[in-house]
C-alpha cells in the first residue's frame, strides 16, 4: 500500500483525535473543578417537578393509574392515553430519536412542523385497533406491515431485496455470536438512515423521486448496517482466532485507506464459507456506497470511515490485564467511534454538509456510549472487554486518577445542555428523561441488590448529587421511551419467533416422517398381477423427497387445532397425499409438463409407460376415495360431507389443470393466471385446512377464514413456484428448471417479469396474513407456514 495514502488517513485520525482531546479536556476540567454540580443539581430539581408526583386518593383513581407491564404492548399504550400521559410520552421518544439519530435541533422551525406531523401519525398508527397482533405486538415490527409501508411508498422492490438480504444475514451469523443482538443493530442502523432520507425529503417532492430515494435508502442502511454484525460483532466474538481477526482488520483497513477493496485470498478451517459469504456482502456494500458519494464528498467519507473504523480497532485490542491505560487511551477512541458512527449516515445517504449537526452529534455521542457501557457491565466484564467501566471497576483501588465514568457521564449530561445546547429545558427534559430511565431499566434488569452495590462503587464525588440522583430513579414516573420498548419488543418477537420457527420444524419433520410411514399402499395376500402392478407404482410415487405438505396442514389443523384424534384422521392424510400424487403423476406426463425428474427421481412415465403412469393416477384418486369413506369415529354426516367436499373440489383441481393446458402459448391475464392458479394449488391447500374443520363441526365462518387463507397462500406458493422454476436449481428442487419456459407455460414471471412475480407473492402473503386476523384460534403454524412458503428454495 502507499506510504502516502496511509500517511493521509493517520492524519485524518490525528485531526479527530486532537479535537476529541480537546473536548474531553474541557469534561476533566468541570470534573475536577466539580463546576458541574451545582448546575446538575439545579437542572434535576427543575426537571423533577414534572416527575414526581403525588400519590392519588385510590378511590378516584382505580381505573387509571395502575400502570401496567409495558411488554404488554397494547394494554400499556391504551394505558398512557387513558392517564392522558402518550402525548409526552411519544414526544419525548420522537423528539429524542430526531436529536439523538438526526441530530436535529428541536427549536427549528421545520423540524418541530415535521416533529409534530409524525407525533400525529404515530399516535394515530399505535392506537389503531388494526394494528395490534393478539393485542400485544404492534403490528409496524411485522413483515406485513414493512411490506405495506413499502407498497405505500413505492418501494416494495427494495423491501422484497431487503428480506431476503436479511435472510442471508441471519443464516450465516456464527454461533458464538448473539444473532438476535446483531440482527437487532443492524434493523436500527437501517431505520435511522430510512429516517434520515425522510427528513432530507421536502414535502413538494414528487413521489417517484420520494420512491428513489427512499429505495436508496433501504439499500444503503443495509450496507451500512452490515458493519456492525460482520467487523465490530465478529471481530468482538470468538467466531476468528486471533490470526483470522488481524488479517480481516488488516483487509478492512486497506480498504478504507486504498479505496479498493482487496482481493480476500483462501480462507481455510470451518470459516471458509462464512467469510467467502462476509466478503461477497461487504465488497458489494463498499462499492455501493462508494459510488453513491459525491466526487468532491468521497474523501470525506473514507477519512470518516477510517476514524470510525481505526477507533473501534484502538478499542478493541485493550486488554483488562494491562493496568496502566491512561484516561485519555481509554477514553478519545469511544469519543471518536460513537460520533463518527452518526457522522458516517449523512455521508451515506449523500446528504449536504450541515456543521451544526456534525457538532452536536459529535459532543453527544459520548453521551450515549457511556449509557451503553454501564447497562453492559456484567457482559463486557465476563468477556473480558476493555471499557472506562470495565477498567474502573477492576482498578479504581490502586488507579486513584482514574476518572469515574458514571461522575463523566453526568458531566456530560451538563455539557451538552448548557455547552451544546443553549440550556434549552427541552433538550435537559429529555436528556434527564433518558438518564433516570436507563438507571431504573439497569436495577431491574440486575435487581436492586446488585444495583446498590454498582452504585457504591460508581457514586460520583458529591453526595448530594447521588442522593438526589437516587431518589429520582426510586420516585420519578414518565421517564419511559417508545425506542426502548420497541427494542425489548423486536428482541423478544425474534427470539419467540426463532423458537417457534424451531417448533414449527420439528412439528413438520415429526409430522412427515408419521405420514410417510402411513402412505404406502399394502399388498393383499391373493392380488392379481396388475394390481400389484398399480400398488407398486403407486408406492413408487408416492416414495421420494415430497415435502407431505398437504397432510401435515390437515395433521396440524386437526390435531393441534380441532382436538381431533391422531389415529382417527390417518385416512384423511391419506387421502390427501394421494390426490396430491396422482395429480402430480398427470402433471408429469408427455402430452401435459413432459417432466423427466420428480422427487429426485425418474417420474412414474419414464420408468414404465404413459399409460401405466395414467392408470396409477386414477387408481390413488380411487384410493383417496375408499380412504375417506372408511373415517371412523366422527358423525356420520361430517364424513358424507366431507366425501362431497373432497370429490367436488378433486374436480375442480382437474378444471384447474384442464384451464392450464389450454393456456400454453396464449397471452393470459394477472386475474386468469390468479384462477388458475387457485384451481391447480390454492384448493389443494383449502381441502388441507378445512377437511378437518368439517370434521370437527367447526363454524362456518372459521372455514370462511380459511379458505381466504387458502386462496392467497396457495397462489403465493404457486409464484414462489414459478421463481424456482426461472432461478433455482435443480439438486434443491428435485425437479428440472426452466420448465414453464420451454413448454410456454403461461407463468406469474412470465406475465409480470420477475420482480412484478415477487410482489404478486408478498401481496399475496399479507392478504393471507391479514385473513388470519378474522380466526379466533391458535394461528402461529399458520403463519409459518406462511414464511416458509415465500423463504422456501425447493
Amino acid at each position: 500500500m502507499k506510504i502516502e495514502l496511509i500517511e493521509v488517513a493517520d492524519a485524518s485520525y490525528q485531526r479527530a483525535e486532537e479535537r476529541a482531546g480537546e473536548y474531553f479536556a474541557a469534561l476533566k476540567s468541570q470534573l475536577h473543578e466539580r463546576s458541574y454540580v451545582p448546575g446538575l443539581i439545579e437542572d434535576i430539581g427543575q426537571w423533577k417537578r414534572r416527575h414526581m408526583h403525588r400519590a392519588p386518593l385510590p378511590f378516584l383513581f382505580a381505573g387509571t393509574r395502575k400502570k401496567p407491564d409495558p411488554s404488554d404492548v397494547q394494554t400499556y399504550l391504551r394505558w398512557l392515553n387513558r392517564s392522558g400521559k402518550l402525548d409526552a410520552y411519544l414526544e419525548r421518544s420522537v423528539s429524542y430519536i430526531y436529536m439523538r439519530d438526526l441530530g436535529k435541533d428541536l427549536n427549528d422551525p421545520r423540524t418541530r412542523k415535521r416533529l409534530e406531523h409524525f407525533l400525529a401519525d404515530l399516535k394515530k398508527h399505535l392506537l389503531s385497533p388494526a394494528e395490534s397482533a393478539g393485542g400485544n405486538l404492534p403490528e409496524l415490527l411485522s413483515l406485513r406491515s414493512f411490506y405495506r409501508w413499502a407498497e405505500k411508498e413505492g418501494v416494495e422492490g427494495a423491501a422484497i431485496w431487503l428480506i431476503d438480504k436479511l435472510k442471508g444475514v441471519s443464516a450465516h451469523l456464527p454461533k458464538e455470536m448473539n444473532a438476535e443482538e446483531a440482527q437487532r443493530k443492524l434493523i436500527k442502523i437501517i431505520l435511522g438512515v430510512v429516517l434520515h432520507a425522510l427528513d432530507e425529503i421536502s414535502e413538494e417532492a414528487p413521489a417517484a423521486k420520494r420512491a428513489q430515494i427512499l429505495e436508496a435508502a433501504i439499500k444503503s442502511g443495509y450496507y451500512y448496517g452490515l458493519t456492525y454484525p460482520f467487523i465490530d460483532d465478529l471481530l468482538d466474538s470468538e467466531a476468528l482466532n486471533a490470526d483470522e481477526k488481524e488479517r480481516y482488520s488488516r483487509m478492512i483497513r486497506a480498504a478504507l485507506i486504498s479505496g479498493t477493496v482487496p482481493e480476500p485470498g483462501e480462507w481455510g478451517g470451518e470459516r471458509r464459507e462464512l467469510m467467502r459469504y462476509v466478503y461477497a456482502e461487504l465488497r458489494e456494500a463498499y462499492e455501493y456506497i462508494k459510488h453513491r458519494q459525491p466526487e468532491q464528498a468521497k474523501q470525506a467519507f473514507f477519512d470518516q470511515s477510517y476514524v470510525f473504523f481505526h477507533a473501534q480497532h484502538v478499542d478493541r485490542v485493550k486488554e483488562l490485564a494491562h493496568a496502566d491505560y491512561s484516561n485519555e487511551e481509554l477514553y478519545l477512541p469511544i469519543i471518536l467511534k460513537s460520533s463518527s458512527s452518526r457522522l458516517i449516515v449523512r455521508s451515506v445517504i449523500g446528504a449536504p454538509q450541515d456543521g451544526d449537526f456534525d457538532r452536536r452529534v459529535f459532543y453527544y455521542g459520548l453521551y450515549n456510549q457511556l449509557a451503553d457501557d454501564f447497562a453492559d457491565l456484567f457482559e463486557d466484564m465476563e468477556r473480558g472487554a476493555v471499557t472506562p467501566y470495565t477498567y474502573f471497576y477492576k482498578y479504581r483501588h490502586q488507579r486513584p486518577d482514574l476518572i469515574n465514568p458514571f461522575e463523566l457521564y453526568w458531566a456530560v449530561i451538563f455539557h451538552l445542555i448548557h455547552h451544546v445546547y443553549r440550556s434549552d429545558a427541552a433538550i435537559r427534559e429529555i436528556l434527564l428523561d433518558r438518564a433516570i430511565n436507563g438507571l431504573k431499566r439497569y436495577r431491574k434488569r440486575a435487581g436492586s441488590k446488585k444495583y446498590r452495590e454498582i452504585m457504591d462503587v460508581f457514586s460520583t464525588g458529591s453526595a448530594e448529587l447521588n442522593r438526589l440522583i437516587q431518589r429520582m430513579v426510586d420516585k420519578a414516573e414518565d421517564v419511559d421511551f417508545l425506542d426502548k420498548l420497541l427494542r425489548d419488543q423486536l428482541l423478544a418477537v425474534m427470539s419467540r419467533h426463532r423458537s417457534e420457527q424451531e417448533e414449527f420444524a420439528e412439528i413438520v419433520h415429526t409430522a412427515r416422517r408419521a405420514i410417510n410411514e402411513r402412505l404406502p399402499i399394502p399388498r393383499p395376500g391373493a392380488a392379481a398381477p396388475m394390481q400389484e402392478l398399480l400398488i407398486e407404482t403407486a408406492n413408487y410415487s408416492l416414495e421420494g423427497s415430497g415435502k407431505r405438505l398437504r397432510p401435515i396442514l390437515a395433521w396440524v389443523m386437526g390435531v393441534n387445532e380441532f382436538g381431533l384424534p391422531d389415529a382417527g384422521l390417518t385416512p384423511l392424510l391419506r387421502a390427501l397425499e394421494y390426490m396430491h400424487t396422482a395429480s402430480l403423476i398427470f402433471d408429469d406426463l408427455p402430452s401435459q409438463d413432459n417432466s423427466s425428474i420428480r422427487r429426485g427421481r425418474p417420474t412414474l412415465h419414464r420408468v414404465h409407460s404413459s399409460a401405466i403412469a395414467e392408470l396409477t393416477g386414477i387408481f390413488l384418486i380411487q384410493k383417496a376415495i375408499e380412504e375417506v369413506s372408511s373415517l371412523e369415529g366422527f358423525p356420520g354426516g361430517a364424513v358424507l360431507a366431507l366425501l362431497k367436499y373432497m370429490s367436488h373440489k378433486a374436480g375442480e383441481i382437474c378444471m384447474g389443470q384442464a384451464m392450464d393446458l389450454s393456456s400454453r402459448g396464449k397471452a393470459l391475464t394477472l386475474d386468469e393466471l390468479n384462477r388458475i392458479c387457485f384451481y391447480k394449488t390454492g384448493i389443494a391447500f383449502e381441502v388441507s385446512l378445512a377437511a378437518p374443520a368439517i370434521l370437527a363441526g367447526a363454524d362456518e365462518a372459521d372455514i370462511n377464514v380459511l379458505k381466504t387463507y387458502s386462496y392467497h397462500a396457495g397462489i403465493a406458493f404457486q409464484i414462489k413456484d414459478d421463481l424456482l422454476d426461472w432461478e433455482g436449481d435443480l439438486k434443491r428442487l428435485g425437479k428440472p428448471t426452466g420448465q414453464d419456459k420451454d413448454n410456454e407455460n403461461s407463468t406469474f414471471v412470465a406475465i409480470l417479469g420477475l420482480e412484478g412475480a415477487k410482489k404478486q407473492m408478498w401481496e399475496h402473503y399479507c392478504l393471507a396474513m391479514e385473513a388470519l386476523k378474522d380466526l379466533p384460534r391458535g394461528t402461529v403454524f399458520l403463519k409459518h407456514l406462511l414464511h416458509f412458503i415465500v423463504g422456501r428454495d425447493r
